[in-house]
Protein backbone atom coordinates (compact mmCIF):
# COMPACT_ATOMS: atom_id res chain seq x y z
CA UNK A 1 0.00 0.00 0.00
CA UNK A 2 1.31 3.15 -0.65
CA UNK A 3 2.19 5.92 1.73
CA UNK A 4 -0.40 8.36 0.13
CA UNK A 5 -3.14 6.06 0.96
CA UNK A 6 -1.48 5.13 4.44
CA UNK A 7 -2.18 8.70 5.48
CA UNK A 8 -5.42 9.31 4.00
CA UNK A 9 -6.64 6.48 6.12
CA UNK A 10 -4.45 7.38 9.52
CA UNK A 11 -6.40 10.89 9.60
CA UNK A 12 -9.75 9.10 9.44
CA UNK A 13 -9.27 7.07 12.33
CA UNK A 14 -11.07 7.71 15.69
CA UNK A 15 -10.73 7.11 19.62
CA UNK A 16 -13.61 4.51 20.54
CA UNK A 17 -14.16 1.88 23.37
CA UNK A 18 -12.27 -1.02 23.64
CA UNK A 19 -15.33 -3.55 23.09
CA UNK A 20 -15.56 -7.35 21.79
CA UNK A 21 -18.05 -9.51 20.50
CA UNK A 22 -20.56 -10.43 23.56
CA UNK A 23 -20.45 -6.83 24.92
CA UNK A 24 -23.32 -4.69 25.28
CA UNK A 25 -23.44 -1.15 23.41
CA UNK A 26 -25.46 2.05 22.32
CA UNK A 27 -24.25 3.05 19.26
CA UNK A 28 -25.11 7.03 18.94
CA UNK A 29 -25.22 7.57 15.10
CA UNK A 30 -26.77 10.42 12.91
CA UNK A 31 -29.89 10.15 10.76
CA UNK A 32 -30.61 12.97 8.25
CA UNK A 33 -34.26 13.10 6.90
CA UNK A 34 -34.24 15.60 4.31
CA UNK A 35 -33.12 18.79 5.77
CA UNK A 36 -33.14 17.74 9.11
CA UNK A 37 -30.86 15.58 11.33
CA UNK A 38 -30.80 14.37 14.65
CA UNK A 39 -29.30 11.40 16.26
CA UNK A 40 -30.66 7.95 16.92
CA UNK A 41 -29.35 5.33 19.58
CA UNK A 42 -28.96 1.56 18.61
CA UNK A 43 -28.28 -0.93 21.83
CA UNK A 44 -27.55 -4.26 21.11
CA UNK A 45 -25.41 -7.32 21.42
CA UNK A 46 -22.13 -7.44 19.28
CA UNK A 47 -21.66 -10.22 17.58
CA UNK A 48 -18.69 -9.70 15.38
CA UNK A 49 -15.95 -7.70 14.46
CA UNK A 50 -13.85 -7.43 11.33
CA UNK A 51 -11.46 -5.47 9.67
CA UNK A 52 -8.56 -3.59 10.29
CA UNK A 53 -7.60 0.30 10.05
CA UNK A 54 -10.37 3.00 8.67
CA UNK A 55 -12.47 -0.04 7.24
CA UNK A 56 -13.07 -2.18 10.38
CA UNK A 57 -16.67 -2.50 11.04
CA UNK A 58 -18.83 -4.61 13.45
CA UNK A 59 -22.27 -5.61 13.53
CA UNK A 60 -25.21 -5.13 16.41
CA UNK A 61 -28.10 -7.55 17.16
CA UNK A 62 -31.24 -6.72 18.99
CA UNK A 63 -34.29 -7.59 19.61
CA UNK A 64 -37.24 -5.60 18.90
CA UNK A 65 -40.70 -7.07 19.70
CA UNK A 66 -40.04 -10.82 19.01
CA UNK A 67 -37.94 -9.76 16.29
CA UNK A 68 -34.51 -10.06 15.58
CA UNK A 69 -32.48 -7.11 14.07
CA UNK A 70 -28.97 -6.13 13.02
CA UNK A 71 -27.61 -3.54 11.56
CA UNK A 72 -23.53 -3.23 10.90
CA UNK A 73 -21.80 0.16 11.51
CA UNK A 74 -17.66 1.08 10.26
CA UNK A 75 -15.87 1.49 13.57
CA UNK A 76 -14.24 5.14 12.32
CA UNK A 77 -17.42 6.71 10.53
CA UNK A 78 -17.83 10.06 10.89
CA UNK A 79 -21.72 9.59 10.99
CA UNK A 80 -21.03 7.73 14.65
CA UNK A 81 -20.68 10.29 17.31
CA UNK A 82 -20.13 8.21 20.28
CA UNK A 83 -19.73 4.41 21.29
CA UNK A 84 -21.34 4.07 24.70
CA UNK A 85 -20.23 1.00 25.98
CA UNK A 86 -23.57 -0.69 28.82
CA UNK A 87 -22.14 -3.97 29.57
CA UNK A 88 -19.38 -6.45 29.25
CA UNK A 89 -19.90 -10.07 27.96
CA UNK A 90 -18.58 -13.27 28.83
CA UNK A 91 -17.95 -15.08 25.61
CA UNK A 92 -15.54 -16.94 24.17
CA UNK A 93 -16.25 -16.84 20.52
CA UNK A 94 -14.96 -14.13 17.97
CA UNK A 95 -18.32 -14.86 16.12
CA UNK A 96 -21.49 -15.14 17.71
CA UNK A 97 -24.01 -16.40 15.47
CA UNK A 98 -25.72 -19.11 17.35
CA UNK A 99 -28.32 -15.40 18.69
CA UNK A 100 -29.39 -15.74 15.12
CA UNK A 101 -31.50 -18.82 16.01
CA UNK A 102 -32.11 -18.10 19.54
CA UNK A 103 -35.50 -16.12 20.68
CA UNK A 104 -36.51 -14.47 24.04
CA UNK A 105 -34.11 -14.91 27.31
CA UNK A 106 -31.94 -17.61 25.63
CA UNK A 107 -30.97 -14.81 23.00
CA UNK A 108 -29.27 -12.94 25.90
CA UNK A 109 -25.52 -13.02 26.57
CA UNK A 110 -24.03 -13.70 30.20
CA UNK A 111 -22.48 -10.61 31.31
CA UNK A 112 -19.09 -10.47 33.73
CA UNK A 113 -19.86 -9.17 37.00
CA UNK A 114 -17.14 -6.93 37.32
CA UNK A 115 -14.29 -5.94 35.20
CA UNK A 116 -12.53 -3.08 36.78
CA UNK A 117 -13.06 1.02 36.06
CA UNK A 118 -13.78 1.71 32.57
CA UNK A 119 -11.03 4.37 30.46
CA UNK A 120 -13.66 7.18 29.64
CA UNK A 121 -12.75 7.98 25.85
CA UNK A 122 -13.19 11.44 24.43
CA UNK A 123 -15.07 11.43 21.26
CA UNK A 124 -12.85 12.90 18.26
CA UNK A 125 -10.00 11.90 15.63
CA UNK A 126 -7.11 9.64 16.98
CA UNK A 127 -4.03 11.31 15.22
CA UNK A 128 -4.42 14.90 14.22
CA UNK A 129 -4.63 15.88 10.30
CA UNK A 130 -0.70 16.99 9.57
CA UNK A 131 -0.98 19.65 6.13
CA UNK A 132 0.51 17.82 3.32
CA UNK A 133 1.65 18.65 0.18
CA UNK A 134 0.37 17.88 -3.39
CA UNK A 135 1.78 15.02 -3.84
CA UNK A 136 0.27 13.62 -0.36
CA UNK A 137 3.70 14.01 1.29
CA UNK A 138 3.58 15.51 4.97
CA UNK A 139 7.15 17.93 5.90
CA UNK A 140 8.44 14.44 7.69
CA UNK A 141 8.48 12.97 5.07
CA UNK A 142 10.09 15.92 2.88
CA UNK A 143 12.79 16.24 5.64
CA UNK A 144 13.61 12.05 5.44
CA UNK A 145 13.78 12.83 1.74
CA UNK A 146 15.92 15.34 1.59
CA UNK A 147 18.36 13.62 4.18
CA UNK A 148 18.49 10.94 2.37
CA UNK A 149 19.69 12.99 -0.64
CA UNK A 150 22.23 14.21 1.25
CA UNK A 151 23.81 11.08 2.54
CA UNK A 152 23.96 9.50 -0.55
CA UNK A 153 26.01 12.83 -2.57
CA UNK A 154 28.21 12.89 0.35
CA UNK A 155 29.20 9.00 0.08
CA UNK A 156 29.62 9.17 -3.62
CA UNK A 157 32.27 12.49 -3.33
CA UNK A 158 35.72 11.37 -3.05
CA UNK A 159 37.49 10.69 0.64
CA UNK A 160 40.80 12.67 -0.29
CA UNK A 161 40.73 16.62 -0.13
CA UNK A 162 43.96 16.79 -2.58
CA UNK A 163 44.46 16.60 -5.90
CA UNK A 164 43.26 13.69 -7.61
CA UNK A 165 46.45 11.48 -8.53
CA UNK A 166 47.43 11.15 -12.63
CA UNK A 167 48.84 8.20 -14.30
CA UNK A 168 52.60 7.30 -13.56
CA UNK A 169 54.86 8.75 -15.88
CA UNK A 170 57.20 6.35 -17.34
CA UNK A 171 61.00 6.33 -15.88
CA UNK A 172 62.59 7.33 -19.88
CA UNK A 173 60.60 10.75 -19.78
CA UNK A 174 57.17 12.38 -19.71
CA UNK A 175 56.29 11.42 -23.40
CA UNK A 176 55.68 8.18 -25.20
CA UNK A 177 59.18 8.38 -27.09
CA UNK A 178 61.07 9.13 -23.70
CA UNK A 179 62.53 11.96 -25.23
CA UNK A 180 62.61 14.36 -22.22
CA UNK A 181 64.48 12.07 -20.54
CA UNK A 182 68.22 11.18 -19.88
CA UNK A 183 67.99 7.36 -19.83
CA UNK A 184 65.13 7.22 -22.81
CA UNK A 185 67.58 9.79 -24.90
CA UNK A 186 70.55 7.58 -25.02
CA UNK A 187 68.30 4.32 -25.84
CA UNK A 188 67.00 5.23 -28.68
CA UNK A 189 70.08 7.84 -30.36
CA UNK A 190 72.41 5.63 -29.49
CA UNK A 191 76.04 6.46 -28.15
CA UNK A 192 79.59 5.14 -28.32
CA UNK A 193 79.34 1.94 -26.69
CA UNK A 194 76.27 1.10 -28.76
CA UNK A 195 78.44 1.82 -31.79
CA UNK A 196 81.38 -0.32 -30.43
CA UNK A 197 78.86 -2.80 -29.98
CA UNK A 198 77.84 -2.72 -33.45
CA UNK A 199 81.44 -3.02 -34.98
CA UNK A 200 82.43 -5.98 -32.67
CA UNK A 201 79.40 -8.08 -34.25
CA UNK A 202 80.80 -7.11 -37.47
CA UNK A 203 84.17 -8.56 -36.91
CA UNK A 204 82.80 -11.83 -35.31
CA UNK A 205 80.57 -12.20 -38.85
CA UNK A 206 83.78 -11.70 -40.94
CA UNK A 207 85.98 -14.37 -39.12
CA UNK A 208 82.99 -16.87 -39.24
CA UNK A 209 83.01 -16.50 -43.01
CA UNK A 210 86.68 -16.58 -43.38
CA UNK A 211 86.93 -20.22 -41.46
CA UNK A 212 83.87 -21.92 -43.21
CA UNK A 213 86.04 -22.94 -46.49
CA UNK A 214 88.92 -24.40 -44.07
CA UNK A 215 86.16 -26.64 -41.89
CA UNK A 216 85.08 -27.59 -45.75
CA UNK A 217 88.44 -28.77 -47.23
CA UNK A 218 89.08 -30.44 -43.52
CA UNK A 219 87.87 -33.68 -44.58
CA UNK A 220 87.79 -37.12 -42.14
CA UNK A 221 90.38 -40.14 -43.34
CA UNK A 222 87.21 -42.01 -44.76
CA UNK A 223 86.98 -39.22 -47.05
CA UNK A 224 90.58 -38.99 -48.24
CA UNK A 225 90.69 -42.69 -49.28
CA UNK A 226 88.34 -42.07 -51.55
CA UNK A 227 90.43 -39.55 -53.28
CA UNK A 228 92.04 -39.77 -56.91
CA UNK A 229 95.83 -40.23 -55.86
CA UNK A 230 94.64 -43.19 -53.21
CA UNK A 231 93.22 -44.54 -56.65
CA UNK A 232 96.45 -44.86 -58.23
CA UNK A 233 98.70 -46.17 -56.04
CA UNK A 234 96.22 -48.92 -55.69
CA UNK A 235 96.43 -49.53 -59.39
CA UNK A 236 100.11 -49.80 -59.21
CA UNK A 237 100.01 -52.34 -56.69
CA UNK A 238 98.06 -54.49 -58.52
CA UNK A 239 100.09 -54.62 -61.45
CA UNK A 240 103.01 -55.38 -59.37
CA UNK A 241 101.82 -58.75 -59.03
CA UNK A 242 100.24 -58.01 -55.47
CA UNK A 243 97.33 -60.85 -54.82
CA UNK A 244 94.10 -59.53 -54.47
CA UNK A 245 92.07 -59.32 -50.97
CA UNK A 246 90.20 -62.42 -50.11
Amino acid sequence: MSSVIENIERVQLRRVPAFAPGDRVKVHFQVIEGTRRRVQVFEGVVIKRQGHGARETFTVRKQSFGVGVERMFPVHSPKIERIELAARGDVRRAKLYYLRERVGKRARVRERRYTGPEEAIEPGLLHEPQPTDLGGATAEDTVAESAAVENAQSTAEPQGEGEPQGRAEPEGGAGPEGGAGPEGGAELQGGPDSGSEAQGGNEQSQKAEAESPQVAADLSPAAQADTPSDAGEAQKGASAGDPPDA
